[in-house]
């Protein structure tokens, strides 16, 4: 019985961690990232949304300086350019799948379940996809690219913490780690 709990918990885990969203990364397998200190961010010049201009700009200067880069516009080795863009998405419909187990007396059993939840209020979401490039000073040239996303209702500080937690993700991929 406990290995039946263990094991519907192991496939629980497994499928919420599967809906996570992981940063897809790019990047010149030549170049020699181990070089780079000193960057300089460029903000996008077309800045439709300023709140989350400024909070992306803050959230890859003091991501990058917490790893020890220092922002240098007279050392520049790479710039730190960005894009990001909102798109509506249509909320989950709620379908879901349950496994149980039980007993009664002397018997057991386990039964399946499912059940389709009817969503209440906006029938979207927002989903706000942050993109990452990192540029070689000297050569001008793209050599690093990273880009993740997330979901939002509304704004503010949870919109705020997100967009921290998703730079933070991108960027932890940079540099790349080589094998």
């Amino acid at each position: 019985m406990n290995l039946l709990r263990l094991l519907i918990l192991t496939i629980a885990t497994l499928l919420l961690s599967a809906c996570a969203s992981k940063p897809s990364t790019d990047y010149d397998t030549q170049y020699d990232f181990g070089s780079l200190k000193h960057f300089t961010l460029q903000r996008p010049t077309d800045i439709g949304d300023p709140l989350s201009t400024e909070r992306i700009d803050n959230a890859i200067v003091e991501n990058l300086t917490q790893r020890g880069y220092q922002q240098s516009p007279d050392q520049t080795q790479f710039m730190v350019t960005y894009g990001f863009k909102v798109v509506d998405k249509p909320k989950r419909s709620g379908v879901s799948i349950g496994l149980g187990t039980g007993s009664w007396g002397s018997s057991g059993g386990v039964g399946v379940s499912t059940s389709v939840g009817v969503p209440l209020g906006k029938d979207n979401t927002k989903m706000q996809i942050i993109q990452i490039d990192i540029v070689d000073s000297a050569s001008n040239k793209l050599i690093w690219r990273g880009s993740d996303k997330f979901d939002y209702d509304d704004g503010g500080e949870k919109k705020a913490k997100e967009t921290r937690e998703t730079i933070s993700k991108i960027l932890n991929q940079f540099p790349p780690k080589t094998e």
